[in-house]
């Protein structure tokens, strides 16, 4: 037999996190005899979630009386195939018996499947519908299904001006905000793709609303924004580490900015907004020196919304709808490329592009209408104007869109589908 076709991936990651690992796996309890240079977690558990949960039941009887998760088999190699069983089902398998629920609820099972490389990448989308209620939805690319999610905290179904940011790949966080009630708020909570549960954070140093915000380096970057305090505009920033777990100031912009865009370009942190005299300013920020300074090059005078960066380019929408993409081309400091889809969908609310973000290696546009579009830039160079749509693919389009969420939409906007919007739109992985 060819020796090549028996490499398997690897069964368990050797620099995995073991702090998660169940005491009740036979052959896992005893990860270090089998997993050398293994080593302990240093963060801090993850927090209480929000919602009650039922106490932890007592230890009872040692892990070698229980049954095995996979009858027949030793722990480690049901394990093994347990993790590549596909994301869509993971809630089906958390309900077999409480050893597959332990698993699943874990850092353990998910640091597996990201290690051997078949992690999944989901859409997640928050929406304001007419009336100002927030809710939220993910999308399953690889089946095209929209999955059901536990409801945003109530400090969020009617918030505006909030942010929303995706730490360690997994966990998705609204911080800051507006209450109708309350005004401006610090509070911090983050969503578990892995645990499928709410969670607290430690609140923001600040309260602010309607502020900028990005991630460099696995760190939440907070600058900006308004207060109902005596100084509406705000030019106070802060920085939130996970692994420390605590928020600490970081250098003020030079002016005080509402922002409206924002996009991190070559590890720089690029914002756009309006003044205290409604002037619109630009300025980026350097994490390296923590300094910030004004910026009127090409990049922004060109600069529109929605934009993401992907593989060190830089990209933004032209249009409504979507259907064509700008690329900023750095020797002429200008927005000279485009990308076209050649089929253009119109210029209603519902048709507008409300969010572009990376997807799987590709740039995925997002409507209103919550219609899905993705564009392979990687062949951009190699395809010409001529050639180029067919770079574009539909991943839920108005076709799909009726098959798949018709019911599910129907109750979320009423009859007008014109009302509701997308307020964010962010990729968890797991």
């Amino acid at each position: 037999m060819d020796r090549r076709r028996m490499i398997q991936p690897p069964l368990v990651d050797s620099t995995a996190c073991l702090c998660r690992v169940d005491a009740g796996l036979k052959t896992v309890a005893g990860a270090k005899k089998y997993v050398p240079g293994a080593r302990l977690c240093l963060q801090p558990d993850i927090k209480a979630s929000i919602h009650p949960t039922r106490s932890k039941p007592a230890r009872g009887e040692s892990s070698r009386n229980q049954s095995p998760l996979l009858p027949g088999l030793p722990d480690d190699l049901a394990i093994a195939c347990l993790i590549r069983v596909p994301r869509v089902e993971h809630r089906k398998l958390r309900l077999v018996c409480k050893r597959w629920y332990r698993l699943l609820a874990g850092n353990f099972f998910y640091t597996l499947r990201k290690s051997i490389g078949i992690a999944e990448e989901w859409i997640y989308l928050i929406k304001r519908d007419r009336e100002g209620k927030i809710s939220w939805h993910a999308f399953d690319p690889v089946y095209q299904l929209w999955q059901s999610l536990p409801p945003v905290p109530k400090e969020y179904s009617e918030a505006l001006g909030f942010g929303c940011a995706v730490l360690s790949g997994c966990h998705l966080y609204l911080f800051g905000g507006k209450d109708p009630l309350k005004g401006s708020m610090r509070r911090v909570i983050f969503y578990s793709a892995r645990t499928n549960k709410w969670h607290r954070a430690p609140d923001m140093l600040r309260r602010r609303h309607f502020f900028g915000s990005c991630v460099i380096n696995n760190c939440l970057y907070v600058a900006g924004g308004e207060n109902e305090g005596v100084h509406r505009s705000l030019r106070s920033a802060e920085v939130y580490d996970p692994n420390k777990n605590r928020w600490s100031f970081i250098s003020d912009m030079s002016t005080a900015m509402v922002p409206f865009i924002g996009v991190v370009y070559e590890g720089k942190w690029f914002l756009k907004g309006l003044g205290s005299h409604r002037q619109v300013l630009s300025e980026v920020y350097q994490p390296e020196n923590d300094s910030w300074y004004s910026v009127y090059d090409g990049m922004v005078a060109g600069w529109k919304n929605p934009s993401a960066s992907l593989n060190g380019h830089l990209y933004a929408l032209e249009c409504k709808d979507g259907c064509k993409l700008r690329v900023y081309d750095e020797t002429t400091d200008s927005w000279s490329k485009h990308i076209d889809s050649k089929i253009h969908l119109g210029n209603s609310r519902a048709l507008e592009a409300a969010s572009l973000v990376p997807l799987n290696g590709k740039l995925c546009i997002i409507r209103n209408n919550m219609s899905i579009s993705l564009v392979d830039v990687t062949k951009s160079n190699d395809a010409g104007g001529a050639s180029a749509e067919h770079l574009w693919e539909t991943l839920a389009g108005k076709g799909q869109f009726r098959t798949l969420v018709t019911n599910l939409w129907s109750s979320l906007a009423g009859r007008n589908r014109l009302k509701s919007h997308i307020v964010h739109c962010q990729v968890l992985q797991a």
